[in-house]
């Protein structure tokens, strides 16, 4: 509404300036017949210096009135010019002239549509003849005129203020661009024109079917060459070490590829023909710009952002480069750390890739940081709303996978265990085979792979049986009940005697004897014994027992767990 009311008020200020326009130029005519007039008087009255000298006082004040009035005429027109609106004079879209004031009661809007009718009648009329256009004289205003009695327009007093000329050097350029225009048009509307536009369409049609036809042969030759390129591979596309992509899938995408992009080029080459087509026939010349434009448009700004864009592109591979370079110094260091040519009091060398991987994702989060400023859009509204939508979404959706990996963090610098290690993790019994941030596999002696996460690692109880089998060696144990009636020497010697026999059971240190609980009936005792091989528990004990069994039955004595005698016959 406030609009509206603005623009109101601006016609209506420019309605009153062009008024005042037409008034001032009202009177300048009136002053020039009184010039006249004054100066007429003047040469009579030579001689009579009181009537000289009144004369020329009138004319010196209508000469300062002229002045005056062109120094406001001037300004008037500026003020005119800082508002109007154009409305061109066209002739089949090709635009003429424009006009910008009004006549009498006609606005410019009016003036312009009426001449524009005028013009192309002209052109319609098959007797027109460009010296049958003339330009006549009214007063001070100047009519071009067809056939000495159809005024085409009028140029007015207000028409020559507005472009600094003469009404008489303004109508005449009028006159003159009419004139072209319409032998222009005529000509390029003939029928030798037409033949030729016609033919010269035919021949792009033909050139465009050749070149589509072009196209679809070397996209075919490029098909069977991806088809024989792909059959000759054997390991299809890796990445590094890493099979990305298998031969046949490989093959497909590649098809694929090559039909999608075959299809591109053949709609991009016929969109750029159309331009080139429609530029041939007058009528259709002015979608020529319009479909450039559609491509051309945002291809410019594609290139000028791109242009504006390479400062901030310089300053984040510059800022990637730097932390390459650092990452590449911290990894040799903590590589040598594991080696053991780099030795930290109380650091493990184990602890060396892990603290890497830790520094390394520390790094790259504060150069992310760092670039995040310089990256296209960061400053606007919806790329922070994305950013603060995902970063919700990560911290509500990992509550449970950032406790596994802060776990996995302290089982790494805890060294419960290791790669290899024989363990015992809650329930579950066996030999490590993978320790990640987020997940520890254990394979049990049946070959079962159980998935323990780090966060139940690390509140639960570890047993690891390796430790002490690298060192001086891990105790296996079991627990034999005797009678009171087998002395507990030949107790200890029948079952020291057993456990040497027993594959992978050491010799020194030497396996030792416990008794742990005297019963009713029987003597319990624990044969302990040592090994390096803790993975090797399951055989191990079958082989103990076995030997058990035999030295028992080799010197007549009976297992008495449960309660029970049983007399052998000889």
């Amino acid at each position: 509404m406030l609009y509206a009311q603005q623009d109101t008020i601006t016609k209506e200020s420019l309605a009153i300036n062009e008024v005042m326009l037409i008034k001032d130029q009202q009177q300048k005519q009136i002053d020039s017949l009184v010039k006249i007039q004054l100066e007429k008087q003047l040469r009579n009255a030579a001689g009579n210096q009181t009537k000289t000298r009144e004369l020329e006082e009138k004319l010196r004040k209508i000469a300062v009135s002229d002045s005056l009035r062109n120094i406001q005429q001037a300004a008037e027109i500026q003020k005119l010019k800082a508002h109007a609106k154009a409305y061109p004079v066209v002739l089949h879209h090709d635009t003429l002239f424009s006009i910008y004031t009004r006549t009498g009661s006609f606005s410019a809007a009016e003036r312009a549509s009426a001449i524009t009718k005028k013009i192309n009648s002209l052109y319609a009329d098959a007797f027109y003849t460009p010296d049958s256009l003339t330009i006549r004289s009214s007063t001070d205003n100047f009519d071009i005129v067809y056939k000495n009695h159809e005024i085409i327009m009028t140029v007015s007093n207000l028409d020559g203020l507005w472009f600094g000329k003469t009404n008489a050097q303004l109508a005449k350029a009028y006159l003159q661009d009419i004139k072209q225009t319409i032998a222009r048009e005529r000509e390029s509307h003939s029928l030798i024109n037409w033949a030729k536009r016609i033919g010269l369409a035919l021949l792009i049609l033909m050139v465009l079917i050749f070149m589509v036809w072009l196209i679809h042969l070397i996209f075919k030759q490029s098909r069977k060459y991806i088809s024989q390129r792909t059959q000759k591979m054997k390991s299809g596309l890796k990445l590094g070490t890493v099979k990305v992509i298998p031969v046949q899938d490989l093959e497909i995408i590649l098809l694929k590829i090559n039909g999608t992009v075959r299809l591109l080029v053949t709609i991009l080459l016929i969109y750029l023909s159309l331009p080139l087509l429609f530029s041939v026939f007058p009528e259709t010349e002015s979608w020529t710009s319009t479909l450039l434009n559609w491509i051309l448009g945002p291809l410019k700004i594609a290139l000028n952002g791109i242009v504006a864009y390479l400062p901030n592109l310089f300053t984040i591979l510059v800022i990637y480069l730097i932390f390459k370079f650092a990452l590449k110094a911290v990894r040799y260091f903590f590589r040598e750390l594991g080696k053991g040519n780099i030795q930290i009091s109380g650091f493990h060398p184990e602890w060396s890739a892990p603290t890497f991987n830790i520094l390394r994702f520390i790094l790259y989060a504060f150069m992310l940081v760092v670039i995040f400023p310089y990256l296209p859009g960061s400053g606007s509204a919806a790329f922070q709303g994305v950013s603060v939508f995902l970063g919700i979404l990560i911290s509500l959706g990992s509550s449970s996978a950032i406790t596994n990996m802060v776990a996995g963090l302290v089982i790494t610098y805890m060294r419960p265990f290791r790669a290899g290690d024989r363990v015992k993790i809650g329930e579950v019994t066996g030999d490590v085979i993978e320790k990640t941030m987020l997940v520890t596999r254990i394979r049990t002696i049946k070959n079962e792979d159980v998935t323990v996460p780090n966060s139940m690692v690390l509140s639960s109880s570890t047993v690891n049986y390796s430790i002490q089998a690298r060192n001086i060696g891990l105790i296996i144990h079991y627990e034999v009940t005797l009678g009171y009636d087998v002395p507990w020497q030949q107790a200890y010697q029948m079952l020291i005697k057993a456990a040497l026999k027993t594959d992978f059971i050491l010799p020194d240190p030497k396996p030792f004897v416990l008794q742990t609980k005297l019963n009713d009936y029987y003597v319990s005792y624990q044969i302990n014994a040592y090994t390096h091989e803790a993975g090797k528990q399951a055989s191990i004990y079958s082989s103990l027992l076995e030997n058990i069994q035999n030295e028992l039955a080799a010197t007549g004595i009976e297992l008495l767990s449960p309660a029970y005698h049983v007399v052998r016959k000889e």
